[in-house]
């Protein structure tokens, strides 16, 4: 059996975009559902790590831990003007993570969709016997 890519996006409409991300482990987990999450944001091939910002969030559970790092990212963006496209978790634990994002300045050209906001519409976050994985939609 071919080992599974990091995420994999399962639905598009107009509105959403939802995505499956999967990791051996907590860490790996996170970070590929924020390279899915830039993956729609940006052409990540497109994008070089120059810039590090760090990131912290905090929740009262890891689903929300989950949710929260995937809407900081997106306020990153916003806020920093920055696209990225590597991610380093440092601390994590199902109520707190400490991150660094690595990206470059927003360029048009290697611009894709604006992502509004997470949604907890089939929102799915579990232990596997692969690993973890969780399914995630953005509104777009």
């Amino acid at each position: 059996m071919p080992p599974k890519p990091p995420f994999t996006f399962i639905d598009k409409i107009t509105s959403d975009v939802m995505f499956e991300a999967y990791g051996r482990d907590k860490k790996e987990l996170f970070v590929n559902a924020a390279l899915a999450v830039s993956n729609v944001l940006c052409k990540v091939d497109e994008v070089q790590p120059k810039i590090e910002k760090e990131i912290k969030v905090d929740a009262d559970s890891l689903d929300d831990l989950l949710v929260n790092w995937l809407h900081a990212i997106i306020s990153r963006v916003d806020i920093d003007e920055m696209f990225f496209s590597k991610f380093t978790i440092i601390e994590l634990t199902d109520k707190r993570l400490r991150a660094f994002a690595y990206g470059e300045p927003i360029s048009p050209q290697k611009g894709q969709t604006v992502v509004k906001a997470v949604t907890y519409y089939g929102f799915k976050l579990a232990k596997t016997a692969q690993g973890w994985m969780c399914r995630v939609s953005l509104d777009i």
